[in-house]
């Protein structure tokens, strides 16, 4: 019980902007099928120009999940000096409107000035050569702007980064109508499904008859086996795994290969560059309703965090096929944003 109560609270420490979005092989595989796309481009001199040598979209793509740590090594003076001018940093990778929602509005419910779609908007200004400071307020260089495009792009068509899930005392997913409604008394904020937790032991024997085996992980000596697994953290890397697997590649490059080869049906945007975080958002939160289709948040459980704040948790319970149809989606998502990069910077550079 007090390994459980341990993992309990390491969840709930992780708010939404905690979490790496595709992990990072996913954001890899984004980047390199946008690579390939923009092969021969004039974008691609373009990118070049902001790149240093033996960079590569691919090879950027994490770099704004990295600064939020160490765990990707140590932190160049770069990151520094990014992390440092940028303290709210970590709130640029999501927003969180109800999943049950269609459209994200500016100021509505879930969303905030320095969310995804706000830092999408101003990354594109940037790299379109707009000057109006009211355009970039948070003062991104041209390099920042496309770090923060290639990665920022990937993240949004991971459908949980927008589509957020608000849990009544109950335990019925509910639609909050404004902020404050998110008392976590009556409403509670799911943390973008990070304090929606899933048995780590039943998913593991579900997932074994339903997807190929990979190559098996590592023991960490003195660990002990996470009991549960965040519901973000599934639609992060294990759903990435889980469509590596399925079409039979091991690597971003290679997955790059196959999503090309596919060739998909993509469907363009429309309008100006810097409307397009919109559509985005959208067209994620329609695919979040699949990701949400059929869950149940069960009992809820009061936690308090090492910092002794209290906060709250559900157990999860999704359909016995689930790691099928999720996998999926995390497939076709991770080339719509491969797609989706290359299409913007080719609108932006011509």
């Amino acid at each position: 019980m007090k390994t459980l109560a341990c993992v309990l609270a390491l969840a709930g420490a992780f708010a939404s902007n905690g979490a790496l979005a595709w992990g990072g092989d996913g954001h890899r595989a984004v980047g390199a099928i946008a690579d390939r796309l923009l092969k021969g481009s004039k974008a691609e001199m373009q990118i070049a120009a902001l790149l240093l040598p033996g960079e590569s979209l691919a090879s950027i793509a994490n770099w704004a999940d990295c600064v939020k740590g160490t765990y990707c090594g140590p932190q160049s003076p770069e990151m520094v000096d990014y992390t440092t001018a940028h303290p709210r940093h970590g709130e640029y990778h999501y927003t969180d409107v109800p999943f049950q929602l269609a459209h994200y509005h500016d100021g509505a419910v879930g969303t905030s000035e320095v969310d995804i779609v706000q830092t999408l908007k101003q990354a594109i200004a940037v790299l379109q050569g707009k000057t109006d400071p009211a355009l970039n307020p948070r003062k991104f260089t041209k390099r920042q702007a496309l770090i923060l495009l290639t990665h920022m792009t990937g993240d949004i068509h991971q459908p949980l980064h927008v589509g957020a899930a608000f849990v009544s005392k109950d335990g019925k997913f509910v639609v909050p109508k404004t902020h404050a409604d998110v008392d976590e008394a009556a409403i509670f904020d799911s943390r973008g499904g990070n304090n929606l937790l899933l048995d780590d032991e039943k998913l593991g024997a579900l997932s074994a008859q339903l997807i190929p085996p990979g190559e098996p992980k590592p023991v960490r000596e003195g660990v002990p086996k996470a009991l549960t697994k965040p519901f973000h953290s599934y639609w992060d890397s294990t759903t990435v795994d889980y469509a590596f697997r399925r079409v039979q590649t091991k690597t971003p490059e290679q997955f790059a290969r196959f999503a090309i080869d596919s060739k998909p049906a993509i469907k363009a945007n429309s309008g100006d560059p810097a409307t397009w975080p919109y559509q985005w958002a959208d067209d994620a939160l329609v695919v979040s309703k699949f990701a949400y289709a059929d869950v149940v948040p069960g009992k809820i459980t009061q936690q308090t965090s090492k910092k002794g704040e209290t906060y709250y948790t559900f157990a999860l319970e999704v359909p016995g096929n689930y790691p099928v149809p999720s996998s999926q989606i995390a497939k076709e998502q991770l080339i719509k944003g491969g797609y989706k990069l290359a299409e913007v910077l080719k609108a932006i550079y011509g």
